[in-house]
């Protein structure tokens, strides 16, 4: 997954990453191969008995009844901030991507440029500390020295360009991906950026007043690691300049909004209405000198950037520069640097314990350079081609279902039907790995250059991007690598996707009762296909193009059950957060939309697979029981303070806790299947349940 190619893409999983694509982690391995994790860890039939709590009522938590053991004899790891399904099985498939690679690294007649020698070197490279502790800043050097050589803004604004293919950082980001309007085609997207912390609302909420006095310690750090000549000076210069940027940045939530953020401009015009910025440099660079036209994302934002480009002091800006690009590339260097970044973006961010083993980061260095070069060989050996059959089917199911049910909805119009009907009968739908795999034949990799494969692998990810510019889009292209424990939905290309890696317990496990797989796998694919129906996935149609295509009544109707569906999100609180801390549902809503639609969509489909008959108990659980043990067992989760607050300010998802039961309060026959009453927590009335699709 590389976040900022695909504007259009929601994710289901997303976790944010520091830097363009290093940190995201590793993912894989698949339930029909021996792993560290079985699925008869599930029980005999798909749900982990064992990790219940019966004292807990359904009806008062629902998270704690079905995963409430499982939490209370549970610890999130030390190098870890959160621990739950998704964690698991990211750990396990990074043991056996390391063993691929492994393998690879000890291999003696390894093809001279291959991809496999490629990958051990990569691997090498990040293991071999003497060498990166004896060059100490060294790699650094060259960046520094230019950074301090820079005359004016103009040259800055060029480091700011090639910072899209190299390190450091700028005020707008540049992204590639099919024009809104136009689908077929990709466009240039244009964005705002230029923070150092993970979000606008870090430089001002009172209950962040910590993390910002601890960033402004690290900025000093970092500067003086490198040898900056007025660290403390030009830290506070750094912070008060960011908080200026924070301040003319959008919010997430208005930044979601597909038709505020489709602003297409022409290149005279972005001049022309921002001359305090050199843009043509800054396009030159970047390699973009044919280019007619630039989508703004965040217009309003994007210029007032501009301005602050302009008025900041050049001693300020460079400082700044200097500072990221070190940030970006500590990681990877020596032991000093390697410390001072992970406590403040690890430690005091996330509240991670300690710092990954030097083997991990050396797994994510290689996924993350080669990772569908590693995915060829991951679907060999771990993917076997009766699984795609198996998830066929069940995509056939949650569609089936999904038309029934639009078929039946009282609120929508006949007209508005019509379309998402036809909309949901060209939905693409793409499982396990690509049709085609990317050629690294001219990615360059050294062993002994561990910055220079990080900075070449940059290169080669901007080459691929910038030749697909106002060329057809290539619906063949994946967004993530077949190891990776994730989905998405791609609005544009009115597309799902599913990697193999997702295709194991808990989530689909073919030894369980059909009703846990309805409630888990088949709910993930209803949500999924909802995100197609979500508040902004509904504004394309089925070739992706966004237009309207709801009567205005239709639209109003939609809006009203969102935002009802939104307030009961808000409503939830924290008690291990200060006071405040809430869900944003103007950020969450289409995640919580989909998984309102995605266990309704698993619910029916498994109803619809019963073709009329009675099914048994196990264990004392109905069927219909079974499907929503399914889905709350999915979304087990434990997350660190930390973690959990950044979450909520830059992450469209609700928490694993929430999700495992806020949508289910929505849902009748979950009432009727557990015995929720009046007068227990998580009841809600009949008129204050939310039905959308």
């Amino acid at each position: 997954m590389r976040p900022g190619v695909f504007p259009d893409i929601n994710f289901k999983n997303y976790k944010e990453s520091s830097m363009k694509k290093w940190f995201i982690p590793v993912a894989a391995v698949f339930f029909f191969f021996i792993a560290p994790l079985q699925a008869n860890d599930f029980g005999s039939w798909g749900i982990d008995l064992t990790g219940m709590d019966p004292s807990q009522k359904p009806g008062d938590n629902f998270y704690g009844y079905v995963n409430g053991a499982w939490a209370e004899r549970t610890e999130i790891p030390p190098d870890k901030t959160s621990i739950g399904s998704f964690d698991i099985l990211e750990d396990v498939s990074e043991e056996r991507v390391h063993a691929i690679i492994k393998d690879w690294a000890h291999h003696s007649q390894l093809v001279a440029e291959s991809d496999e020698e490629k990958v051990a070197s990569i691997y090498r490279s990040f293991l071999n500390e003497e060498i990166i502790e004896n060059l100490g800043i060294e790699p650094l050097e060259p960046y520094l020295r230019s950074i301090k050589d820079l005359k004016n803004h103009e040259e800055l604004a060029v480091l700011m360009a090639r910072s899209h293919f190299d390190f450091g950082h700028s005020f707008f980001r540049i992204s590639i991906g099919p024009d809104y309007k136009n689908p077929k085609i990709n466009t240039v997207f244009l964005s705002q950026s230029g923070l150092g912390l993970p979000d606008r609302s870090y430089y001002f909420d009172e209950d962040k007043q910590h993390i910002r006095a601890e960033y402004l310690s690290y900025l000093e750090t970092i500067l003086k690691l490198i040898g900056w000549d007025e660290p403390q000076k030009d830290a506070a210069a750094i912070f008060a300049m960011e908080t200026r940027v924070a301040n003319a940045h959008w919010t997430r939530a208005e930044s979601r909004n597909r038709d505020k953020t489709y602003n297409p401009s022409t290149i005279d015009a972005l001049i022309g209405s921002m001359p305090d910025f050199a843009w043509k440099k800054f396009l030159e660079t970047a390699k973009l000198t044919q280019l007619q036209q630039i989508t703004l994302r965040q217009n309003t934002a994007i210029l007032k950037l501009a301005k602050i480009y302009a008025d900041t002091p050049l001693a300020t800006l460079k400082a700044w520069a200097a500072f990221h690009i070190a940030d970006k590339t500590a990681p990877f260097l020596s032991s000093g640097l390697v410390k001072a970044t992970w406590e403040f973006r690890s430690q005091v961010l996330e509240g991670a314990k300690e710092q990954r083993p030097r083997w991990k980061r050396a797994v994510s260095a290689a996924e993350n350079l080669m990772g569908e070069a590693i995915g060829r060989t991951y679907v060999a050996q771990y993917f076997p081609p009766d699984s795609k059959n198996k998830m066929e089917v069940l995509v056939d199911d949650v569609l089936v279902a999904f038309k029934r049910r639009i078929k039946g909805l009282s609120w929508m119009s006949q007209e508005t039907k019509e379309q998402a009907l036809q909309k949901l009968s060209m939905i693409r739908v793409k499982i396990g790995y690509p049709s085609k795999w990317l050629d690294y034949s001219t990615l360059t990799i050294r062993e002994d250059d561990l910055l220079g494969n990080l900075m070449r692998g940059l290169q080669f990810d901007w080459e691929q991007d910038y030749q697909r510019i106002e060329k057809e889009v290539d619906k063949e292209k994946w967004g993530m690598t077949p190891q990776t424990v994730n989905a998405y939905h791609n609005f544009s290309l009115n597309e799902i996707v599913f990697p193999a890696a997702i295709l194991q317990p808990p989530f689909f496990n073919p030894q369980a009762d059909s009703a846990v797989n309805y409630g888990a796998i088949a709910a993930i694919i209803g949500h999924e296909i909802t995100h197609g129906f979500d508040d902004q996935g509904r504004k394309s149609d089925g070739s992706g193009v966004l237009r309207e295509w709801w009567t205005l009544q239709d639209e109003t109707q939609f809006n009203e059950r969102a935002l009802k569906l939104g307030a009961q999100y808000q409503a939830f609180t924290f008690p291990d957060l200060p006071p405040g801390s809430h869900i944003n549902p103007a950020l969450t809503m289409g995640e919580n939309i989909g998984d309102l639609g995605g266990v309704l969509l698993g619910l029916d489909a498994y109803k619809l697979s019963l073709n009329g008959q009675s099914t048994e108990d196990l264990d004392g659980f109905s069927g219909i029981q079974r499907v929503f043990l399914g889905w709350a067992q999915a979304w087990r989760t434990l997350m660190n303070p930390e973690s959990k607050l950044k979450m909520l300010a830059t992450n469209p998802h609700s928490p694993g806790e929430i999700r495992a039961f806020a949508s289910l309060r929505n849902i009748n026959d979950w009432y009727e299947a557990f015995n929720v009453e009046e007068g227990q927590t998580l009841y809600l009335s009949p008129e204050a349940r939310v039905s959308i699709w």
